[in-house]
Order: structure tokens, then sequence, then C-alpha cells
């Protein structure tokens, strides 16, 4: 299937997955409280924590069946790599059941500050996170063999409805079972479960017998560890650079508090949901042409790649960086919320706007084969950065946090792409500078600026809805005709 079509069918299918992860987080509050959706924002780190545990398999797995479709492994090599990361990822993810098992208690006795939930309710909460993120943990592994496979399409739209089924069934058994966090989370175990079988049945279907069982190899790990090794290392530094923040909110304010910043992520990101389309996409085509070494090629899909995400994120984080009170007034219904909520919105929306940036180029050094790059980055971050994180939280909350992020992606965008060039692609650097990133912003600004100072005071909800609908549009229009790739391709799309 071609680029275009893969992350069209992307789009829809994590256009999807996105709307289902948030239209019902209104109800969630209203049937739980906002203490049992902070208790959602603890799953979120704990999800984001073990995924340390992964070694860097799933992103080498990814690489690794790209490459087996361009011809440099073998049917029996590449199943055997397959059962070699499956036993170690299905005994990791026992142990990590096993840890959240046996520390529950003490969470929610000594860390977690819940006023209203008992110790008890909060505990069993914690036992039911963890099977989930067991299950997930191995589920992400097989993930990342479609997309390697390239069978992204059948992904997203079973991704598509699995989503439907996983926030619309818990709606429906909050409603009519029984409204608490633990019915909940036993219904987010349920499709979990449903999940890794459907997607490990997907990875088995689309590969070829092999004329030997596949068996555990070490040869094949050894292939791969290097990649892998380093890798599991830029998930570690990650984890200590995106996490550490909520870790110490989660310590530090009450369970309250901290459901507003875990509200504020969760609106943000959808701006993730966004980058992921194309960053699947291009990452295999990107892994093919370097196999083929195809550098014109690699060069026209970089910038393309580039453009897109910028026409796709730019425009969406603006919205929420313009009219983040507006959105959260008119979903939740609740003034206080969005005040409160809408200032960490607009900092965590443009701190991740420039993390999505950096996708596209951080997915080219993964397809050369030099993920020592991402390590050296961030060993130099959690260096300067953790610290402050530490520093600041504890005397500025929640909004000191959101200003670390916010520094932390301006520092990799201003910094970390000048090293990139450094040794890939040098001569596109100003390119991608100006061209992918600068032309389409200054657009998308002045657009949005626009908006923001002519919007009526007084509006009706579907009013409000519809101009910041337009609003949005009209930035994505004008960012797309700031990009010269896409302005180009869509000219000849015209004149055909």
């Amino acid at each position: 299937m071609s680029l275009k079509k893969t992350v069209v069918a992307n789009y829809l299918g994590q256009g999807w997955t996105a709307l289902m992860g948030i239209a019902f987080v209104p109800l969630y509050i209203q049937y739980l409280g906002m203490e049992a959706f902070g208790l959602i924002g603890v799953f979120a780190i704990l999800q984001a924590s073990f995924a340390v545990l992964d070694f860097g398999m799933t992103p080498t797995l990814n690489r690794e069946m790209a490459r087996y479709m361009a011809g440099a492994h073998s049917v029996q090599s590449i199943r055997d790599l397959l059962r070699s990361l499956e036993i170690i990822c299905f005994g990791t993810a026992f142990l990590i059941a096993a840890v959240i098992y046996g520390s529950a208690t003490w969470l929610a006795t000594h860390w977690l500050k819940a006023e209203v939930l008992s110790i008890n309710i909060v505990a069993e909460a914690m036992v039911m996170m963890g099977f989930v993120v067991a299950l997930r943990f191995v589920e992400g592994l097989y993930r990342g063999a479609i997309i390697g496979l390239q069978k992204q399409v059948w992904l997203s739209a079973v991704s598509a409805l699995l989503a439907t089924i996983r926030g619309g069934g818990a709606a429906f058994v909050l409603i009519q079972i029984k409204s608490d966090i633990g019915t909940f989370f036993i219904w987010q175990f349920i499709i979990s479960a449903v999940s890794l079988f459907v997607v490990i049945f997907a990875v088995y279907r689309a590969l070829p017998a092999s004329l030997n069982r596949a068996r555990f190899s070490i040869i094949q790990l050894k292939q791969i560890q290097r990649f892998a090794s380093a890798m599991m290392a830029t998930s570690i530094l990650s984890l200590l650079l995106m996490q550490v923040d909520k870790v110490i909110l989660s310590r530090v304010l009450s369970l309250e508090m901290f459901g507003y910043y875990s509200l504020a992520g969760t609106v943000a990101s959808i701006l993730t949901m966004l980058m992921v389309p194309i960053y699947q996409a291009y990452f295999p085509r990107f892994t093919q042409l370097v196999t083929l070494e195809d550098n014109v090629g690699v060069a026209r899909s970089y910038h393309q790649g580039a453009q897109l995400m910028s026409v796709f994120v730019i425009p969406a984080a603006l919205v929420l960086i313009f009219f983040g009170e507006n959105i959260l007034l008119l979903w939740t219904g609740k003034a206080s919320l969005a005040h409160n909520v809408a200032p960490l919105l607009a900092l965590l929306a443009f701190g991740t706007m420039l993390n999505g940036l950096m996708h596209i180029p951080y997915m080219l050094t993964l397809a050369y084969g030099w993920p020592g790059f991402a390590v050296r980055q961030n060993i130099i971050a959690v260096i300067i950065l953790v610290p402050a994180v530490l520093w600041a939280t504890p005397r500025y909350g929640a909004i000191g946090a959101a200003w670390i992020w916010l520094i932390l992606n301006s520092a990799y965008l201003l910094i970390g792409m000048h090293f990139i060039h450094r040794r890939l692609l040098h001569s596109e650097k100003w390119s991608w500078y100006w061209n992918d990133v600068s032309l389409p912003l200054i657009s998308a600004v002045i657009v949005g600026t626009a908006f923001w100072k002519m919007q009526p005071e007084s509006m009706s909800t579907l009013t409000s809805w519809l101009w910041i609908l337009a609003a949005g549009i009209a930035m994505s229009a004008s960012a797309a005709l700031a990009a010269p790739l896409l302005r180009k391709q869509f000219f000849e799309i015209i004149i055909k």
C-alpha cells in the first residue's frame, strides 16, 4: 500500500482512537469524581514507567520487521527473533504485575494523597492497574511488529474499533452497572486481554511459515544487541525526562489537584495522536530507503514527512493554546475547572508541539542505525533538567512542571537538530528549520492570532465550537500552503 494511503488510514484510526480517549472524560469525572480521575492519571504514569522494561524490544522489532520486508532477514531468522523477544516480554510482564500487586497497599497508604477514596479502594484499583499495564506492555511488542510489517491500515482499523469498545464500554458499565474506579479498571483489563489476542493472531498470520519451528535464539538477540541497548537507554532517559514531573506531582499534590494536571495532559495528548500516524508510516519507509542506499529518496521523504508533521501538529497545538479555556468550558461545562486547567494545557500543548516536530528527524537517526544520538542528548538533558524539575515542582506545583516540559523540548529543537544534521543529511538542516517548520508555524500563528483577536465576546455553544473549528481549519490551510513540498503536491493534484 502507498505511503499516502498508509498515512490517511493511520490518521483515521488514530483520530478515532484519540476521540474515544477524550470523549468520555467528562463522564468519567462526573461518575467517578476528580480523585478517581487522578487515579487514571496514576495509571498512565505506571504504564509509561514500566515501558522502560521493554529493553528496546518494541522499536527494535519494528525496525527488524521493516528490514525483513526489504530482504535483510529470512523467514526463519525473523521468526526466531520474534520468539526470543516474546519469551523475554512475557516474563517481564509477569514481573510488572507482581511488583505493582506487591506495592499496591504501600502506594495507597504512603504515596498517594486520597481524601475521599478509602485506602482499600485505592489499593484494589492499583492491583487492577498492574494487570492492565502488564497486558498492554506485551501488546506493544506485537504492535511494533505489525507496524514494521507495514500492516498499519489493518492496525488502525482494529485499534479504532477496540478504542470504541474500551471507551464506550467503560461509560456503559459505569452508568448501568457500578460507578466506581474498580469497575472501570476491570473493564480495561477485559479489553486489554482481547486486544492482546487480536494482535498476536495478526502478527503470526502475516508471517509466512518457516521450515523449522521458531525457537529462542541467542544469535538473533546478539545481532540486535547494540541497537536494542541504545533504545533501552533512550527509553530510560526519556522516562526520567517525561515522567518525573508527574511522579513528583502525584506525591506533592492531592489526588484532586493531580487530576487537573492529568486532565491537561490528556487533552494535550491529542497532539501525540496526530504525530503517531506520520512517524509510524515514515519510519519503515526511511529504513527501506536507507537499506537500499537511496539517498535522494531519503532526503525527499524526510522533508515531506517533516512538513506533514508541521501541518498537522502546529495548527492543532495553536488551537489548544489560543482557545484552550473555551474548549475546556464547552467540553466539561465547569468554569472553575477550565480556568485552572487552561494555563497548564497551553504550556503542555506548546511543549508537545515542539516534541512532535522532532519525531521525523529522530526516526531518521533510527533508520540509519544511530540510536546513540538520542542517548547522549537525553543524558545531557537529564543532568540539567531533572534537578530543575525537582526544584520547581515542589515550589510552583503543576505550573512549574509544565514550564520544565516546555524548556526541555525547546532545547531539543534548537540544539538537538544541529547535531542530527551534522551527521545525517547535513545539507538539509536549514531547509528543515525554514521550509519544514518556520514557514508553516509563522503562517498558522498569524491566522490563529487573527481568529483569537476577532473572537466575539458572547457566543452560543454551537457558535463557539464552529468558531474554534473554523480557526483550526484556517490555520491548517495556511500552514499547508506555506509548506513548499505539500503546496507543490496540492497544485499538481489540482492541475491533474
